[in-house]
């Protein structure tokens, strides 16, 4: 297996870092970012069109909080780190003309309960589908992004008759090539992906980056958007106000943590029967069309030429459409 496949894959919020290797230009990170008086999730979702409201679930075991609108069939949308069910803003609305859409802040994210344990992908699958069950869905359309597809590519491994169709962006499930990336890349080997070390620490994440991750929003943007724009300081300070207490750098920490228990879970299952669409970047593409059938029966995979790793803030119209194409 190629060094540039154990570099990308299932590399979790940032693997679009890698452009830096690639020569993409990035902006420096904000040293004083201004400051924003952060709406309640319960605001922001009434800021959406399409009728969207903020709401609360208690199942297995655990509380999750969704946001849903629109009318159709039911679209489950699942987010990664450092972010929340708001990195679909741009999306939503567009999907609820057709469609239930239900954009999940899995366990440990945003407004969703962030308990000691449960971060293994195979249980938050678990937590998602409890979800839905409890909102009277017995089969949904699964999408995920960054960690976030990594839940829903195991949703779909673990529940298969309650999954419709399944749409992966950027991101696969963590594999034994996870363990093959080198600590000091040497020059030529690309970008030193810390987060992945850095989050597997025990007690420091939340020691350290408690108060101020709206450094680690700022410099992982700064180094997967191709345009910086593309996310504004309102939506970062967003995502920074929804990571910043101790429980929740822990609880994002944690999906890393879970990452031994995840590639023995993977390992155990077949392919995923539900058909699946692959939304790579740039970097990512050739290796999603390499990939995915390996572990889906019936794959599709499209390029996201213009993205780096951000797909849903990125290219919002070719996301749009490529989903309301693919999803029934």
């Amino acid at each position: 297996m190629s060094l540039d496949r154990r570099k990308m894959i299932g590399l979790g919020a940032g693997s679009a870092a890698l452009a830096m290797a690639g020569g993409v230009a990035v902006a420096e990170p904000a040293t004083a970012a201004p400051r924003h008086r952060v709406p309640s999730d319960a605001a922001l979702a009434r800021s959406l069109s399409g009728g969207f409201r903020s709401r609360y679930a208690h199942v297995n075991g655990v509380r999750l909080h969704y946001v849903a609108g629109g009318s159709g069939t039911p679209v489950v949308l699942l987010a990664g780190w450092p972010q929340t069910w708001w990195a679909w803003r741009h999306v939503m609305p567009e999907l609820a003309r057709r469609h239930r859409v239900i954009a999940v802040d899995i366990r440990g994210m945003g407004g969703s309960d962030k308990p000691q344990g449960g971060y293994d992908k195979k249980t938050m699958a678990g937590d998602v589908h409890a979800l839905v069950r409890s909102l009277g869905y017995s089969r949904v359309n699964m999408v995920g992004h960054d960690m976030g597809a990594m839940v829903a590519f195991s949703f779909a491994a673990n529940h298969p008759a309650a999954t419709r169709r399944l749409a992966l962006l950027d991101t696969l499930h963590v594999d034994e090539t996870q363990y093959d990336i080198p600590l000091l890349p040497r020059p030529d080997q690309g970008f030193n992906l810390w987060w992945w070390a850095f989050n597997q620490v025990q007690g420091l994440p939340e020691q350290l980056a408690a108060g101020r991750m709206r450094h680690i929003v700022d410099w992982l943007f700064a180094n997967s958007l191709p345009d910086q724009a593309l996310v504004p300081d309102f939506d970062r300070a967003v995502y920074a106000h929804r990571y910043d207490s101790p429980d929740a750098v822990r609880a994002g920490a944690a999906w890393y943590k879970a990452a031994h228990q995840d590639i023995a879970d993977l390992k155990t299952y077949g392919k995923v029967t539900a058909p699946v669409l692959g939304i790579g970047s740039r970097l990512t593409y050739d290796q999603f069309r390499q990939v995915l059938p390996t572990l889906a029966a019936d794959v599709r995979v499209v390029c996201a030429d213009r993205s780096i790793h951000y797909i849903p803030e990125e290219q919002p119209e070719l996301l749009s459409s490529e989903l309301l194409k693919f999803l029934v």
